[in-house]
């Protein structure tokens, strides 16, 4: 088999075979119809060259649900078999084909799962003599899901670029994905609700992050949040994050926390300090829903010192995490009222909170939605047992993105899946360059 792209029709494209580089959108491999040159003139690109070039310009054509088909062109263009797309739900319980025809992939129990879960290459062994190399569709910090590229041999060269098509499908994804329902469509296995669905339309990617901080964030019910939302964004010095939980469990608990997260992005973007950012999402509170209040905690990681800064307005404390140990009340401090018109009749002025951090250290904040929850018995499942959970899934030393999944699904698992309130969970890690 050979790793060189081919156009239909044609043989397989040599090194040395140069192209004029204009092949339209629904065509890949180099197009050598162009006349051959001598002397030094300038460096043709080569077939790698023209095959990147190619998927680009198609990538960037393509409506959301021809990626499938654009795959596969790329496929026949390199020699595989096929390749088939994936992305993952909205629970991350099941990897869905984007195309008709592949069956769902369970998470954590198919060789396509353990690919999302590590981040990494796995390869499958088929029938026939067949193999699925499968490579995660990782855009920045977040996984969006997998693709399988199906050959009877992958070698280096074909691997290589099996992983230029993961990158540009996973950049291709997260920038269509707001212009299309095609793949909410495809991740939903239940009717979102109208609260719900207006409060997804405002939160930020599930991870983001880079060399020096992750930040990671899961809600739940999926389908039926009422009230509780997060937000994290990155400057070139510091990571911001919030965590949100309003009054109720309805329309009106939406509105407040959208309103509540436009305050603060609004503050931060216009470089707000943080009692500032505090104040202007207490004043749109309390100035556009009076009778509405919302408790969160709103906070700045310094990447280069580690040092975490917070205001905590009536929220549960954040917990810190060092060497798979919850240390117990690190992060506790005086609580102050929530966010609207009872912190503004008050007159309160904000505490400003800091913690140095270590590295490998990791903050989880967290909705009382999850601490409030009934274990079988009628118990609350309290801050104990949440810990022992926490304690769990970072044992194994498994990514943030993956030991949150894990510990959001654990949670959900003791409940059968069906939760009385808003359960939302914000995981940071600050890892500076060199500590790894």
């Amino acid at each position: 088999m050979s790793s060189q792209p081919r156009e239909p029709g044609a043989g397989n494209a040599g090194p040395g075979d140069a192209g004029s580089g204009n092949a339209g959108p629904d065509s890949y491999g180099p197009d050598s119809s162009g006349p051959a040159r001598s002397g030094p003139g300038p460096r043709q690109p080569g077939p790698g060259e023209q095959l990147f070039e190619q998927l680009l310009a198609s990538a960037h054509a393509a409506a959301p649900m021809e990626l499938p088909a654009l795959a596969q062109r790329f496929a026949d263009a390199v020699g595989l078999d096929r390749i088939d797309v994936y992305l993952v739900d909205i629970q991350q319980r099941c990897l869905v084909p984007l195309a008709a025809g592949p069956d769902p992939l369970t998470v954590d129990t198919t060789v396509a799962g353990s690919a999302y879960r590590a981040h990494a290459l796995r390869v499958e062994e088929l029938a026939q003599g067949r193999i699925v190399a499968w490579l995660p569709l990782i855009d920045g910090a977040e996984r969006l899901g997998v693709i399988g590229a199906t050959a009877s041999v992958i070698d280096v060269a074909l691997l290589r670029r099996c992983r230029m098509l993961a990158s540009v499908l996973a950049m291709t994804i997260t920038s269509k994905r707001a212009s299309s329902d095609s793949f909410a469509r495809r991740t939903r296995s239940e009717t979102m609700q109208l609260p719900a669905e207006m409060l997804r339309a405002f939160l930020p990617p599930r991870t983001i992050g880079n060399s020096h901080v992750i930040s990671t964030a899961v809600l739940e019910p999926a389908y039926e949040i009422g009230g509780d939302a997060f937000d994290h964004s990155l400057t070139p010095s510091t990571l911001h994050v919030a965590i949100l939980d309003a009054m109720g469990h309805n329309l009106a608990s939406g509105l407040t926390t959208a309103v509540a997260m436009a305050g603060c992005r609004n503050a931060r973007r216009a470089e707000a300090t943080l009692t500032e950012l505090v104040d202007t999402v207490q004043h749109a509170l309390a100035g556009w829903l009076p009778e509405q209040f919302c408790t969160g905690i709103l906070a700045q990681l310094h990447l280069a010192s580690g040092l975490l800064r917070w205001c905590n307005c009536g929220h549960p404390p954040p917990l810190l995490i060092r060497d798979h140990r919850v240390l117990d009340r690190a992060l506790e401090r005086p609580a102050q009222p929530p966010m609207g018109t009872p912190a503004l009749l008050a007159d309160v002025e904000w505490e400003v909170h800091e913690e140095a951090l270590q590295p490998g250290d990791r903050v989880l904040m967290y909705t009382d939605g999850v601490t409030e929850l009934r274990t079988g018995g009628g118990a609350e499942f309290g801050l104990e047992r949440f810990t022992d959970s926490i304690i769990r899934a970072t044992a194994a030393g498994e990514p943030a993105p993956e030991a949150l999944r894990q510990l959001i699904h654990s949670i959900l698992d003791r409940q059968d899946n069906q939760l009385r309130d808003d359960a939302t969970l914000l995981l940071l890690e600050w890892r500076p360059p060199g500590t790894r």
